[in-house]
């Protein structure tokens, strides 16, 4: 096995696991016990073997992992600048280079650090996804597509070409978005980013009839776990285009926006077709409670045939009770003392609180949705909570 099957600790050339990007080890095992006394050991090992070369890129990601980059760093270029050091050594030598660099928040130097050693031993999985990473976050997304297309990622590459295509947009260059927005679907057909993104555009253009067509193809594209994300960012882009993008209301919190009738209209004779997904049902609920309550709580019911445990449903139909007890009113048996009316409010406002999205790789809780786990980096791991206990 070669240095850089050390380095990853796996075969460099394996297809990506689950959509998660190749983590890239240090090239050697944990260190137990005092940090700085290993140090110490491997210091006096390369003093007395100046040859040593592995052991001084051991002793490289020690400094580094004890966040002494600096002589991380003078350790790499002192290898670097070695006479008749091998290609190999160089590039291994150069990506722990713009390791150290990027432990630093030297961003610029670890891009080209990370460009020296893919000039020196090609595009290694570890190099290409350390160039990802970096063009991603710099936003330049045009060199992050290509980089995640040479990984085969291509839910990544398909993000990035969204990307693309929003800036596009808000240039005011609507042909090229558009182009984006098909290049990202043709690499990747489910790619949730590319839906969310074109329907926007139709909402924004009133294009209700196409906006209904692109949903039902989306529904049909999508991977079906994660279609409630298309419907959650349908309905955040109709109130940041109803009120604005610094919009006060609540609208991350389920029931708590109205969208308007022509949206409405819409959407729900696609959501009608998907009878038999539980979260497309409550959305179809949400989607009407302003105008319907009475419609609004039919679906509702329907999701807890599918699902009795479903707690979202649960909540919204005693909401919707409590809103029938109140407007009841006067001495009937069935209305509600003002008391339990400020109690019953109280417990709703909390549980309408909980973080209803989670991680399906770490189990990471949020109340918003996204498209790469914040904690563990994972794609498209985003699952709605259906019960209270994941």
């Amino acid at each position: 096995m070669n240095w850089w099957d050390t380095l990853l600790g796996k075969n460099p050339g394996r297809k990506l696991d689950n959509g998660v990007l190749p983590e890239c080890g240090d090239g050697y095992s944990a260190v137990s016990g005092d940090t700085q006394a290993a140090i110490a050991e491997l210091s006096q090992v390369v003093r007395s073997n100046p040859d040593a070369v592995e052991i001084y890129l051991a002793l490289g990601n020690l400094y580094r992992s004890h966040g002494e980059i600096e002589r991380a760093v003078q350790i790499r270029q002192s290898l670097i600048v070695r006479p008749g050091l091998d290609k190999e050594t160089q590039a291994k030598a150069w990506f722990e280079l713009g390791r150290d660099f990027k432990r630093g928040g030297f961003l610029d130097r670890a891009m080209g650090a990370f460009e020296q050693a893919r000039s020196l031993s090609g595009d290694r999985a570890s190099i290409v996804a350390e160039l990802a990473r970096l063009t991603a976050d710099s936003g330049d997304h045009e060199r992050a597509a290509r980089y995640y297309a040479k990984l085969g990622h291509f839910v990544a590459e398909a993000h990035h070409m969204v990307r693309i295509a929003t800036e596009r947009f808000a240039q005011g260059q609507d042909a090229a978005g558009f182009k984006w927005l098909r290049k990202a679907l043709k690499v990747h057909p489910g790619a949730l980013e590319a839906w969310q993104e074109l329907m926007r555009q139709d909402l924004g253009n009133k294009n209700w009839l196409d906006l209904g067509k692109h949903l039902d193809q989306a529904l049909e594209s999508v991977q079906r776990d994660l279609r409630f994300v298309l419907m959650e960012g349908l309905i955040d882009a109709a109130k940041t285009h109803e009120y604005g993008a610094h919009c006060s209301l609540e609208t991350e919190k389920p029931f708590q926006y109205y969208p308007q009738a022509e949206l409405t209209e819409a959407v729900l004779p696609v959501l009608e077709r998907q009878d038999s997904d539980l979260l497309l049902q409550y959305y179809a609920a949400w989607m009407v409670c302003g105008t319907d309550p009475i419609g609004a709580r039919r679906w509702l019911e329907r999701t807890l045939v599918l699902n009795p445990s479903f707690w979202p449903a649960r909540l919204e139909l005693l909401a919707l009770d409590m809103a029938d007890m109140v407007n009841k009113g006067g001495p009937d048996d069935h209305a509600m003392s003002e008391s339990f009316r400020k109690q019953l409010e109280f417990f709703i406002l909390r549980a309408r609180e909980l973080k209803r999205f989670v991680c399906r790789k770490c189990g990471l809780k949020r109340e918003q949705i996204f498209y790469v786990c914040p904690r563990c980096r994972s794609w498209h791991s985003i699952k709605y909570r259906t019960t209270i206990n994941e």
